[in-house]
């Protein structure tokens, strides 16, 4: 076998020493590397220390303190870390990027839309799309009246638990260059919601709520009911919606029976419960009470209180249910409900606009549905109210087929997949988009390009008659606390597969407002 070839020898011996004895000179340069190495990595290290870290996640927006939402107020496009939002958001962002300095007024939607809830992200998703598609409206098909609108999107968190420092931050608006002068949104009758609405409201900024319905987040006659002036709401308030129900349902009290959550601080089921008391005097029964989890939008453990509130309701002569309770859990009753005991008996649940969370809720057992149980809820929008059917009278006041069409045809610019309308979110949030815009123009004086704060919160008491607005849900006519007059409320029927069916339009006064829609004198 041939050896193997050898490297050759590249150094003499005294070579090889000086690689390894350092002179003086090469020990000084070595200890000064090395030193200028430490001294940089403590300084990093001091630096990490002392440098706050960098909880920003875009212009307006950032992580509060120990959370990993991004919270705050953006119209550059900004979806807040929201998958579903990223189209709608650069939409937005598109829409305001064409406006010129000083042209526009801003309106601001306040929602959570960080939520985790998969029924919240629903609503938040569709309420985003119908204010978007009123905004382009007002911009490109409004006869070029002014002042022109820029929207932006304001994030409260999670169960609006950041609801402070994003609120503070549209007060901070109000002057240029942004004018901020409308708030839609706020869309949940909560603690949180009031107490934004409080503090908007009390910085002289106007709000419209879109879905919240509590009683007493509203204001009213008499001393001390004008808590928070500035405030409108495009939907019914909870007693109009137990009045439509009662109107189209005519319940023989003695054959009914109220489940109510006795969780207090939550005003709508707060509100809703006292108006189906108010509309089930004489009943024979006592309520049956549940108590849902402090965020209700948690499973808890109220599916095994249902389970023997049912045994309870088959021991009563029962025909219909009020439910005053939460989405969640009106879900886990229906449940139950479907396997009780007495399953030859046929019943009837009536609720609130909560009904509409039920057909994207993938934990409904549709099954229930078959059981001889029919569940009717108070919409706050269907897309047939106002869509003439064989068979099926549209009202000749109240609203208009004209009206709803133009919405169809805005909200097809909203996604490039059509928006599911059925739970009526985007057609509420399209009409307080246009009752926003419309209390700003009609502020803004002549010659002038855009309103002065005060003078928006000053338009409700107008808004009725033929200055009403015509929205896509219905007319919206206020009266003089803000409060919509005789509000069409569709009542809907959750269909055996889940599908939301629209039975027909019930109305709290007992039949469609006249022509003039002025609301009359009360007290």
């Amino acid at each position: 076998m041939p050896d193997r070839p050898t490297a050759p020898r590249t150094g003499r011996p005294l070579d090889r020493l000086r690689r390894r004895v350092r002179t003086p000179r090469q020990k000084l340069v070595a200890s000064v590397v090395t030193a200028a190495v430490v001294l940089g990595l403590g300084g990093y290290a001091v630096a990490r220390l002392t440098t706050p870290e960098d909880r920003s996640c875009a212009a307006g927006v950032e992580r509060p303190e120990g959370s990993g939402e991004c919270v705050g107020v953006n119209g550059d496009g900004h979806a807040f870390g929201v998958p579903e939002l990223a189209e709608v958001a650069r939409a937005i962002g598109a829409e305001n990027a064409a406006l010129k300095p000083g042209e526009y007024a801003t309106v601001a939607v306040l929602l959570p839309l960080t939520s985790t809830d998969s029924g919240m992200r629903v609503k938040v998703l569709h309420e985003v799309q119908g204010a978007y598609a009123y905004q382009y409206r007002a911009n490109h098909e409004s006869n070029s009246e002014t002042p022109k609108i820029r929207l932006v999107l304001a994030n409260t968190g999670k169960g609006n638990a950041h609801w402070r420092g994003t609120v503070d931050r549209l007060i901070a608006m109000t002057g240029a260059p942004d004018r901020l002068r409308a708030v839609s949104g706020v869309a949940t009758s909560s603690t949180e919601v009031r107490e934004s609405v409080t503090a908007l409201t009390g910085a002289g900024i106007a709000v419209v709520g879109t879905t919240i319905t509590a009683d007493d987040i509203a204001n009213g006659p008499g001393p001390g009911h004008n808590r928070y002036p500035g405030l409108a709401r495009v939907s019914p308030t909870n007693n109009d919606e137990a009045k439509a129900l009662a109107n189209f349902g005519r319940v023989d009290a003695a054959k009914a029976l109220l489940v109510q959550d006795t969780r207090s601080g939550d005003h709508y089921t707060d509100t809703l419960k006292s108006a189906f008391a108010a509309s089930l005097k004489g009943a024979p029964y006592e309520p049956q009470l549940f108590t849902s989890p402090a965020d209700p939008t948690d499973e808890g453990t109220t599916a095994n209180t249902f389970r023997q509130i049912t045994h309870l309701i088959c021991d009563t002569r029962a025909e219909t249910v009020f439910f005053a309770g939460r989405h969640t859990q009106l879900r886990q009753f229906i449940n139950a409900l479907g396997s009780r005991g007495c399953l030859d008996r046929a019943f009837t649940i009536l609720t609130g606009d909560e009904g509409s969370y039920l057909g994207a809720d993938e934990k409904l057992d549709r099954n229930a549905l078959k059981a001889k149980l029919t569940v009717r809820y108070a919409a706050l929008a269907h897309p047939d109210a106002w869509k003439p059917a064989a068979g099926r009278k549209v009202p000749a006041t109240g609203g208009s087929v004209v009206a709803y069409s133009t919405f169809v045809t805005d909200i097809a610019r909203a996604s490039k997949e059509p928006v599911p309308l059925a739970d009526g979110q985007a057609i509420v949030a399209y009409d307080a988009m246009a009752t926003a815009v419309h209390a700003i123009r009609q502020a803004t004086p002549q010659g002038s390009q855009y309103p002065e704060l005060a003078d928006v919160v000053t338009q409700w008491p107008q808004v009725k008659g033929s200055l009403r607005v015509q929205g896509a849900s219905g007319w919206i006519c206020l009266d003089n606390y803000g409060n919509p007059y005789n509000k069409a409320v569709p009542i809907v029927e959750l269909a055996q597969d889940g599908s939301q069916r629209f039975v027909q339009i019930a109305w709290p006064e007992g039949r469609p407002p006249s022509t003039s829609c002025l609301p009359p004198k009360r007290g």
